[in-house]
C-alpha cells in the first residue's frame, strides 16, 4: 500500500500579517498531483488541518475543496484533528463522510476502532487517533496521571486490543504529539502539562507505520516513525527546513519503506545579521531579495528609517530587530538619577541607550515629553511635591 504522509496544514494562519491562503491552496493542488502521478492508494493527515478552533469562512472553504477533490481521487483519506482544530467542527459530519472514502477521527470515543483498508496483500488497519487533551480524557479514561505519555499510552493499549484480534493485519497509527527525539521551532502552539509535552516512541512499538503530526520539521525517529512537518513555514524559526510529505510503500510483511516528495516553496525565508550598510551593500545578501527577511542589525546606533531602506532592496522583510549591545528599553538605567531634574534623566537614558546625546531638537521634544507626564509647575519647571523619577 503507497501512503502519503502530511500534517499540519494550519489553513487561515498567516505569516506575520502575510495572507497564506493563496500558498496553502498551491500546496493543495501540489498534493493531488502526487496521488495521481504516484499512485497513492492512502493520504493521512495528522492534525491541525485549521490553524484555529474557529478557521475563517475562506480557509473552511478550502478544506472543503480539498476534501471533495481527495475524494474524487484514487486515494482514500484519514484525517485527524490536531490541538489547533476544534474537534467538533472539523468531525461535523464525518459519519456521512465516510462513505465517500474520506474518514475524519475527531472522536476520543472512536479510539480502538480503525479505518480497514485492503490491498493486494491483504488488509491494513489505520487508526487515526486525534489530538489526546489530557486533562480532557483523564477521568473518562480513568488515567493514572494526566499527562501525554498516560493518554497516548491508554490509546495504544485500545489499538493493541484491536490489532491482536486481527491477526495478520498490517498497521498504520496517526497521532499528533510531541514524541521524544523531534525537535520543536517557535510556530508550534505548547502542549506541555506540569511542564512535560514529550512522549518517549516506545508508546507506539508494534505498529508498522506512525504517521505523526504536531511539529513543523519533518524528523525521522526511526524508519517506521516519522513526522511530516508543516507544508508551509510560520515562523522564522522554520528556515533551515525542508517542506514536503512522506511517501511510504508498505509492503507484504507491514516494512515501511519512505522516500520524501519536497513540496513547492512559495517564497524562501532569509535570516540576516549585520549593519545596516553592510546589508545593504553586500552581493552575497542577493538571494534573499525575494525571499521573506527577518533582519537583526547590529549599528552602534540605531540607524533612521532602517525599515524603509532596508525595503528598498529587500521588498519582503518583515520583521526588524537590533542588537546593539546596549541596554534594551525598560531596562533600569546605570545612572543614579534621586535629586536630579526629570529633563537630565530622560536625555541621559537615550544617551545610554543609543551611545550619544539627543540633537538639540530631539532635547527640546524631549523636555516637551517630560513636561506633558509629569505635570511640572510652569512657573518654576519643578513639580510642586518635587517628587524625583527612580527611573
Amino acid at each position: 500500500m503507497r501512503i502519503l504522509h502530511t500534517s499540519d496544514w494550519h489553513l487561515g494562519r498567516s505569516f506575520h500579517r502575510e495572507g497564506m491562503l493563496t500558498h496553502q491552496a498551491a500546496f493543495v493542488d501540489h498534493l493531488l498531483e502526487v496521488v495521481a502521478t504516484e499512485r497513492v492508494d492512502l493520504v493521512v493527515v495528522a492534525g491541525d488541518v485549521y490553524d484555529r478552533a474557529l478557521p475563517p469562512v475562506d480557509a473552511v472553504r478550502l478544506a472543503d475543496e480539498t476534501l471533495v477533490r481527495l475524494a474524487a481521487s484514487r486515494a482514500a483519506v484519514v484525517v485527524t484533528s490536531g490541538n489547533h482544530d476544534s474537534a467538533q467542527r472539523l468531525g461535523f459530519s464525518s459519519r456521512l463522510i465516510d462513505a465517500a472514502g474520506v474518514h475524519l477521527r475527531t472522536d476520543v470515543g472512536g479510539v480502538g476502532t480503525p479505518v480497514v483498508l485492503h490491498d493486494a496483500h491483504g488488509p491494513v488497519a489505520v487508526h487515526g487517533l486525534p489530538y489526546l487533551d489530557p486533562h480532557a480524557v483523564a477521568d473518562p479514561w480513568a488515567l493514572p496521571r494526566r499527562s501525554h505519555e498516560a493518554a497516548l499510552s491508554e490509546a495504544m493499549t485500545r489499538v493493541r486490543r484491536d490489532l491482536a484480534a486481527r491477526p495478520g493485519t498490517r498497521s498504520v497509527v496517526l497521532a499528533h504529539a510531541f514524541v521524544a527525539g523531534a525537535q520543536p521551532s517557535d510556530s508550534e502552539r505548547d502542549i506541555s502539562v506540569g511542564g512535560v509535552a514529550r512522549v518517549p516512541t516506545s508508546v507506539f512499538d508494534g505498529v508498522d507505520y506512525v504517521a505523526l503530526g504536531h511539529l513543523h520539521g519533518p524528523h525521522v525517529l526511526a524508519d517506521h516513525v516519522r513526522y511530516s512537518g508543516s507544508p508551509l513555514a510560520y515562523s522564522f524559526s522554520e528556515a533551515g527546513h525542508r517542506k514536503g510529505s512522506w511517501l511510504v510503500d508498505l509492503d507484504a510483511a507491514g516494512a515501511a519503506h519512505a522516500t520524501w516528495v519536497e513540496a513547492p516553496v512559495p517564497r524562501p525565508l532569509a535570516r540576516l545579521r549585520g549593519t545596516l550598510d553592510d546589508l545593504l551593500a553586500d552581493p552575497a545578501h542577493a538571494p534573499a531579495e525575494d525571499a521573506w527577511v527577518e533582519v537583526t542589525l547590529t549599528d552602534a546606533r540605531r540607524p533612521a528609517q532602517a525599515m524603509d531602506r532596508l525595503r528598498r532592496r529587500f521588498p519582503h522583510t518583515l520583521l526588524l530587530g537590533f542588537d546593539t549591545g546596549r541596554p534594551v528599553v525598560g531596562a533600569a538605567p546605570a545612572m543614579a538619577s534621586r535629586g536630579r531634574r526629570d529633563h537630565d534623566v530622560a536625555r541621559e537614558f537615550v544617551t545610554e541607550l543609543r551611545g550619544s546625546a539627543p540633537t538639540g531638537a530631539e532635547g527640546a521634544l524631549l523636555d516637551l515629553a517630560v513636561d506633558a507626564c509629569c505635570g511640572l509647575d510652569a512657573a518654576d519647571g519643578e513639580r510642586p511635591d518635587t517628587l524625583v523619577a527612580t527611573g
